[in-house]
């Protein structure tokens, strides 16, 4: 679980971020604006996906789901999805419907998904949306919704088909 979080931390985005930022403002000091986008999709096709996302997960039980709003306060992607399995089986499970749910009726693919073997936190990454599927323990430890507990959190009873 440690190489998840330390992944969190070690974001991919941010290794090309520094290059990006200096091409698009004129002053190296100015920082990205929150309206800056790292993909193409806009608001309304990233909350639908997170939309699809949520209803997967509730397709496999995943229980005390969580839309955070990260969009604001930092730009490794719009929204994390933080989703409760109770078993490697369940977790597992979780992550599985996500990435068919999401391929049947988006035709998008995760960028990567770590922690499959150990299915005790996965975590997909689907650039604007981030998914994190644990089990009850390392949600506990690693306290993801505190960490991020400056970001705006989404009502997912919006996102529910």
């Amino acid at each position: 679980m440690k190489e998840i979080y330390h992944l969190m931390s070690n974001y991919p985005h941010t290794q090309s971020l520094s290059t990006e930022t200096s091409a698009i403002n004129s002053e190296p000091d100015e920082t990205l604006s929150t309206e800056t986008s790292l993909t193409n999709s806009g608001p309304d096709e990233t909350l639908e996906l997170t939309s699809t996302i949520v209803n997967a997960a509730l397709d496999r039980k995943g229980d005390n789901i969580v839309v955070i709003k990260v969009s604001e306060v930092s730009y490794l992607a719009d929204y994390f999805v933080i989703i409760t399995g109770y078993s490697h089986v369940q977790v597992r499970a979780i992550s599985q419907a996500i990435a068919e749910k999401v391929e049947q009726e988006r035709q998008v693919y995760p960028l990567g998904v770590e922690g499959q073997s150990e299915s005790s936190w996965i975590l997909m990454d689907y650039a604007d949306v981030i998914v994190h599927i644990l089990k009850p323990e390392e949600r506990d430890f690693y306290n993801l919704e505190a960490f991020w507990g400056h970001a705006e959190r989404i009502d997912t009873s919006s996102l529910i088909d």
